[in-house]
């Protein structure tokens, strides 16, 4: 009982219980909106469907970091993209250029797709031309025997 009157008061005030306000993430926010921003041009390597942004992995925050530090250098994004690319190759941009190395990456879904489709097509075109097999005579009637009714047994 005293466990549930425990409970009941904790419950009755908390929502009184004032709330701290969040510390900034950086000491610039439009620093850290422009960091944040790029990174969600750029993919986790570890998480690999997710953004630096997005990702918690201890190597998203190191990436996070060397950003925000190379953006306090004064570099532009670009030069920042073409130093984590340098670094880690085309895998670590989130949108791949289109360049002979990454084709397969932008069009084998869409090759997978119709390589799917023709093989679909041509297993049905291939049972239409199939022509039923014609039963014998004798196998006719024996399957009307087994399909009748007993005798005496009405449909």
């Amino acid at each position: 009982m005293p466990r549930l009157i425990a409970l009941l008061v904790l419950l009755a005030t908390a929502p009184w219980i004032p709330a701290k306000e969040a510390a900034p993430a950086a000491a610039d926010p439009a620093l850290e909106d422009r960091v944040m921003a790029l990174a969600a041009e750029l993919r986790c390597l570890v998480c690999q469907n997710q953004t630096l942004a997005e990702s918690n992995a201890p190597l998203a925050e190191d990436l996070r970091n060397q950003v925000r530090e190379q953006m306090r250098q004064g570099n532009s994004d670009a030069q920042i993209v073409d130093y984590l690319v340098a670094r880690y190759g085309d895998f670590v941009l989130y949108r791949p250029p289109l360049k002979g190395t990454t084709v397969l990456l932008w069009f084998g879904p869409l090759l997978l797709l119709a390589a799917g489709f023709a093989v679909l097509l041509r297993r049905v075109l291939r049972r239409r031309s199939i022509e039923p097999a014609e039963m014998p005579a004798a196998d006719r009637k024996r399957a009307a025997e087994l399909l009748a009714p007993p005798p005496g047994e009405r449909r």
